[in-house]
């Protein structure tokens, strides 16, 4: 929105420099784009919201200077735009006998006009055009710059018709029909649909409503007799029927954010006046005026109390009252306490309390906020919680070398759904999407079936569902090589059960919270002898291990594939493990390797357990290097070689200490049945 200098102060008397009137407008809520010099008057350019139409015009940017500055005064001629430009021919009717009007659309709320005969439509006053030229706008007739220098003063786009042009005199405002053609005043010609509001004559359209009129019934240098219409539109059938015209006006842009319906006829007036002082020229008398749908005022309430605590800073009664008042709210009650207002016909945006109390505070001023620390608690920042668990899964699967997959939820049945009971859909849009999936693993054998069915290492997490539940399942399906094609011979590492156990211990650290697996042979998708059940935080999750053979034929997977399925909604969000940060030892460690004889009947996981219990803080870490079977070793036996290493902080291990502590470890195997060999 730009405007002159001058303009504002032919309705405001202010002792504020134009930077100074920026700045005020700025506090108010209307940032200042840029203030340029044109012709040696400063031109003001005002960002104005979408919510805020009223801001549109120098009356109302007039407004907001007389609300904030108490110093200001109004002069006499925002005191008549205050009073509607009172004419004195208001309860005249000659003009009923020059045209009609019918409204035909709810999309126009109302439309009133004037007819001006006897006219000689020259150029413009020199002032008018100089004032349109400084923000921006060429002139281009006396009734053409008048309207547009209207539309500035009062934010009410206006438009002038040539009434010789105007088939039958008269205007009829409809929705288009479909095939109806019009040429705006941009020379394209337009194919119209039956959602697009028209302006019509009797027998076609003649402009499109709120946005631009018609090439046919310009006014122009010949024209005589002048048809000036003011009209109120619903701001969202402007917005659609322009945006699907390709159409852009000034027009436009303020029916977009909402005119003042009750400064139709006062825009009317305002056009006569400045007419009638360019030459002498006086509008055939009256204003036919069709209003249909008037705006319906809420009454609202606001607390003083509320605005006080809302805006953090002090706001007295009548502090709030005359803020209101100055913004042209109507005070139909008070009690000390609180405001009962009705909001006026342009202003509405204006829907509850909250509205009205940062009303208050544009006017007392947001700079008298004072400044202060903040108070109360710090909410959690990102994610926490189960998405955070889901997140921490995520994360860690992806950085085993895994990659995700996202697939629907319905599926026809599958061998790999789990054992449990399918929920079919009442209304299935075809056979394979008949059944919600209660696994995670059908989808992933699909899609590395679609993909070769090997070298793959896939994982999902989504809804699964069974009878009266659903949960987040992961799906983990890993199958063939770890690594591409390489030039070392020795890359050779191919899936098994115990790369997918590593996965499973990792995404347990991950989480901190306490692994522990044992033997599965429940689940029918998995080897009976190859599968472990899978326990987080001591709660039984889910299960894994090498696919059944039977499944294997069924799906065309290598039976060699692993999978693994955890119930993440049963995973405790508590963390069982703390985080323990010690110094780095600068001593040497201290290497010890056992072998131990033992029934294969034993887990191995009791025996990691027996060993860091033993251990103590002292064994660094541990790791099984070789398993033996063969010769020598007796039958359901086998022999594990397991690697100790010791460090202290501060000395090294001697011999004895080393020793000492190894027996110590297979002391706590002994009693799990092993044998030193």
């Amino acid at each position: 929105m730009k405007f002159t200098e001058s303009m504002l102060r032919d309705y405001v008397q202010s002792s504020l420099s134009a930077e100074a009137i920026a700045d005020l407008l700025t506090m108010t809520g209307f940032e200042l784009e840029e203030i340029t010099e044109v012709e040696g008057e400063k031109v003001l350019d005002i960002n104005i919201m979408a919510n805020r139409g009223d801001g549109a015009s120098v009356l109302g940017m007039a407004r907001e200077v007389l609300a904030k500055d108490s110093n200001a005064k109004p002069t006499d001629l925002y005191l008549r735009a205050t009073e509607r430009f009172p004419a004195s021919d208001a309860g005249n009717r000659d003009i009923w006998a020059k045209t009609s009007v019918a409204v035909e659309t709810p999309n126009c709320t109302r439309y009133a006009c004037r007819v001006f005969e006897g006219l000689s439509n020259g150029d413009a006053p020199g002032w008018i055009q100089e004032r349109l030229r400084k923000v921006g706008q060429r002139p281009i007739s006396l009734l053409v710059d008048l309207t547009n220098y209207v539309m500035l003063e009062t934010g009410q786009p206006l438009h002038a018709f040539d009434l010789d042009k105007l088939a039958g005199e008269r205007i009829v405002v409809r929705q288009a029909e479909k095939g109806e053609k019009l040429t705006t005043l941009d020379g394209t010609e337009h194919e119209l649909q039956p959602s697009q509001m028209m302006i019509c004559d009797a027998s076609r359209p003649v402009a499109v409503a709120g946005v631009m009129g018609g090439e046919d019934t310009e006014v122009g240098a010949t024209t005589t007799r002048c048809l000036l219409e003011s009209a109120h539109f619903v701001n969202t059938s402007v917005r659609a029927t322009r945006k699907a015209l390709g159409l852009f006006t000034e027009a436009s842009y303020r029916f977009e954010r909402h005119v003042d319906p009750e400064g139709v006829v006062a825009a009317l007036n305002r056009f006569a006046e400045l007419l009638y002082e360019a030459t002498g020229n006086r509008p055939i008398g009256g204003v036919l005026d069709v209003y249909p749908i008037k705006p319906e005022l809420s009454t609202l309430k606001v607390r003083v109390s509320k605005a006080s605590a809302l805006l953090g800073m002090p706001v007295s009664f009548d502090e709030a009252r005359e803020a209101l008042k100055r913004l042209g709210y109507v005070i139909s009650g008070q009690d000390g306490e609180t405001l009962t207002i009705v909001p006026p016909t342009w202003r509405i945006d204006i829907q509850r309390e909250e509205d009205l109390v940062e009303e208050i505070g544009r006017v007392v001023g947001y700079e008298k906020i004072p400044e202060a620390l903040p108070i109360g608690s710090t909410p959690l920042g990102g994610a926490h919680g189960f998405e955070l668990l889901v997140d921490t899964v995520r994360e860690q699967l992806l950085r085993s070398g895994l990659d995700q997959t996202i697939s629907h939820s319905l599926r026809d049945v599958h061998p790999l759904d789990a054992p449990t009971e399918r929920v079919m859909v009442r209304n299935p849009h075809a056979p394979e999407m008949a059944y919600l999936r209660n696994s995670m693993l059908p989808s992933l054998c699909d899609a590395a079936i679609r993909n070769g069915g090997n070298n793959l290492h896939l994982f999902e997490i989504g809804r699964a569902h069974a009878a009266g539940s659903e949960e987040t399942l992961l799906g983990i399906l890993s199958v063939g090589a770890f690594e591409g094609p390489s030039w070392s011979p020795r890359d050779t590492t191919q899936a098994d059960f115990f790369s997918l156990k590593g996965i499973v211990e990792a995404v347990a650290r991950a989480l901190r919270i306490c692994l522990e697996l044992k033997r599965g042979t429940m689940d029918p998708r998995f080897h009976p002898t190859r599968q472990a059940r899978v326990f987080l935080g001591g709660v039984e999750v889910g299960v894994f291990g090498q696919i059944h053979p039977e499944r294997a034929d069924e799906t065309d997977l290598p039976a060699s594939a692993v999978l693994g399925e955890i119930n993440l909604s049963q995973v405790p969000l508590k963390q069982d493990a703390q985080i323990n940060l010690r110094s780095v030892s600068r001593n040497p460690a201290a290497r010890r390797d056992i072998a131990i004889l033992i029934d294969k009947k034993v887990p191995y996981s009791e025996l990691e357990a027996a060993i860091v219990s033993a251990g103590g803080s002292e064994l660094e870490k541990h790791w099984l290097f070789d398993i033996y079977d063969g010769q020598g070793v007796p039958d359901g036996q086998h022999s594990l070689a397991i690697a100790l290493q010791f460090r202290k902080v501060g000395s090294n291990f001697t011999d004895e200490e080393a020793n000492a502590l190894r027996d110590q470890i297979i002391g706590a195997l002994t009693a799990l049945g092993g044998k030193l060999r």
